[in-house]
Parts: C-alpha cells; sequence; structure tokens
C-alpha cells in the first residue's frame, strides 16, 4: 500500500460518519421535495434540526463539520460553470445598473439596519447578501469568510429559513403583480430576477407567465438571475478580504489566503464556462452536485444547531430580511416602470 494512502484512509473513516448522516437527511429531503413539492433546502435544514441531538455524539462532529464547510465552498465554487460572460454582456447597460444597483443597496441597507437594531455587522452582511444575491447559497458563502462564531452559524441558518420561505411567497405574488401592472413577459421575467432570491423560485415564477412557444419571461428571469448570481464572487471576495484578521491575530503557523480558494475556483469555472468548451451535459452534472454539496452542507449545519439556538435570535432577524426584500422588489419595479431595463 502506499505510504500516505493510510492517512487518508483514517481521515476518510473519521469524516464518514458525518458526511453519510448529512447525506442521509439530503436524500430524505429530495424525497418530499420530489413527491409533496417544496424547496429542498429548508426541509434538509429543518430535517437536520430535528436531529440535533446525533450531533452529541463524538464520531459525527468531523463530518458535520467538513460538511458544513468544505462541501458548502465546493458547491458555491461549481456555481460558477453555469454562468457566462455572453449571458452577462447581452442583459445591456440598463439592467445590468438594476441588478448591480439592487444588490449594492441591499447589502448597504442589511448594514444600516443591523447597526440600528444594535445587531452585528455580520447579519446584516449574511442577510443582506442573501436577499441581494441568490438567497441561501449567498448566506451560506458570505458565512463561510466571516469569523465563525456560534452566533453567526445560527443567524446563518435562521436567513436560509428566512429567505427560502420569503422566496416561496414571492414566487406566487409577483406574478399576480406583474399581471396587474401590465408589464411585458419580458419585464416581468427582469422583475423576478431581480427580486426573488433562490434561483429555482425565479424559474418558477417565469415559467408561471410562459406558455408554449413564448418563454420569455422565463428566459429573461434565468439570464438576471445569473447575473446576481455572478455577483457573489466578488461581493463575497470583497468581504473575505475586508474583514480578513490582521497579522498579529493570526495563530502562528495558520494558513490565511487573502482570497479564499474557493472563489478563485469560481472565477476559474466561470472563465471555462465562457469558452463554451464544456459539454452541455458536464455543465448540468455539475449544476446538480452544486446543489446536492449545498444540500448536505445545510443538513450537516441544521443538525448541529437547535431550535432553542434559532429562538434566541429574536425578533431583530425578521425584521431585517423583511425590510430588506421590500427594498429590493421596491427598486427594482421603480427601474422597470421608469424605463431602465431595455426588456
Amino acid at each position: 500500500m502506499n505510504p500516505g494512502a493510510a492517512p487518508r484512509l483514517q481521515a476518510a473513516r473519521a469524516l464518514a460518519p458525518g458526511v453519510l448522516l448529512a447525506g442521509v437527511v439530503a436524500l430524505a429531503a429530495g424525497f418530499i421535495a420530489d413527491h409533496q413539492g417544496g424547496p429542498q433546502l429548508l426541509y434538509a435544514l429543518l430535517i437536520g434540526l430535528a436531529l440535533h441531538f446525533l450531533s452529541r455524539d463524538e464520531r459525527v462532529k468531523p463530518g458535520l463539520d467538513f460538511a458544513s464547510r468544505t462541501l458548502l465552498r465546493a458547491g458555491v465554487a461549481l456555481l460558477g460553470l453555469r454562468i457566462t460572460l455572453a449571458q452577462v454582456g447581452a442583459l445591456g447597460w440598463g439592467t445590468a445598473v438594476l441588478v448591480i444597483g439592487g444588490v449594492a443597496t441591499t447589502v448597504g441597507l442589511g448594514l444600516l439596519l443591523a447597526r440600528g437594531l444594535r445587531r452585528p455587522a455580520a447579519e446584516g452582511l449574511i442577510s443582506g447578501c442573501a436577499v441581494g444575491i441568490c438567497g441561501a447559497s449567498a448566506a451560506l458563502a458570505v458565512a463561510s469568510v466571516l469569523p465563525r462564531t456560534r452566533d453567526n452559524e445560527r443567524f446563518t441558518l435562521l436567513a436560509v429559513v428566512g429567505v427560502t420561505l420569503l422566496s416561496t411567497v414571492a414566487m406566487v405574488l409577483y406574478p399576480v403583480l406583474v399581471r396587474i401592472a401590465g408589464w411585458s413577459p419580458a419585464q416581468a421575467g427582469v422583475f423576478f430576477g431581480a427580486t426573488i432570491h433562490d434561483v429555482a423560485q425565479v424559474v418558477a415564477a417565469g415559467m408561471m407567465l410562459s406558455s408554449a412557444g413564448d418563454t420569455a419571461a422565463a428566459d429573461s428571469a434565468t439570464v438576471v438571475k445569473l447575473l446576481r448570481v455572478a455577483l457573489l464572487m466578488p461581493v463575497v471576495m470583497l468581504v473575505a478580504v475586508v474583514l480578513r484578521p490582521p497579522a498579529d491575530a493570526v495563530e502562528p503557523g495558520a494558513d490565511v489566503p487573502l482570497v479564499p480558494g474557493f472563489l478563485l475556483a469560481f472565477v476559474a469555472l466561470m472563465m471555462l464556462g465562457t469558452t463554451s468548451l464544456v459539454p452541455a451535459e458536464l455543465v448540468a452534472a455539475a449544476g446538480a452536485a452544486s446543489r446536492s454539496f449545498l444540500v448536505i452542507a445545510i443538513a450537516a449545519a441544521g443538525i448541529k444547531t437547535s431550535f432553542e439556538d434559532l429562538l434566541r435570535l429574536g425578533w431583530a432577524p425578521v425584521a431585517l430580511l423583511l425590510a430588506e426584500t421590500a427594498w429590493i422588489a421596491i427598486l427594482a419595479a421603480v427601474g422597470i416602470a421608469a424605463g431602465l431595463s431595455a426588456a
């Protein structure tokens, strides 16, 4: 046997119980979502919370930590393969300004509200990025580069629950509102893509206004949403650089990279996807793997957290998410009504 194989095998055995536990929760969540409908991420989190008592077993802790951090970062990195520069360029400057302005001001609003509510700035960053960029994925990605504290972990899980529920409400409510407003399918798609938090709900809202041969709403919603997802990398990179601990605060021998490796992988995969050299089947497989990693990660995070921990956060996080959701929707509606979007 290769001398280096034994330690790797031992490490894999140490991680296996926790990773397999989170994987089983993810599979159960997928089964429920497939047969009953609803968001798989939310089911994974709720089942994980119900199994919190298992986290007391020392055998599962290493695997749960690995799944909630390393698999999470791998899932975020794989998102880059779905985005191309051509997709972003096709939107036009007006839509780009609308989307970038929405993301920037929503994150800024989160920081201001967190300060006004006397909450940690980290909560404003997590909630603002979750609402402004891409829901649960953004919340998890931002949290992964913030200091690992118990409060941050609890707030991240609550943010995941909140943005998932708000996305589901928006998926049902926004198509009704755009019909009342009399917008074209393309305009409606821009609104969905610029405001709804999670990718799946964006596509679903667009499909509600699509008919046979006319998928303008779904198509524009998807591309606009991909622009928001593309903004995840620079925003998380900025957070990582700004909040990087000073040299004298880092433990001796610890390696704290200026830019986390998973963000560099995100950029590399986006550039690779832009070349059109990647087969469509591989892109689809990467998307499925990304989704699976994120579901397993949120299941592991749920297992590590108790309901009591979430309840201790109080009403302020809910107020943050609601205010940010209302803000980005109002901003997008005003921009579209003013003709800023060329759709």
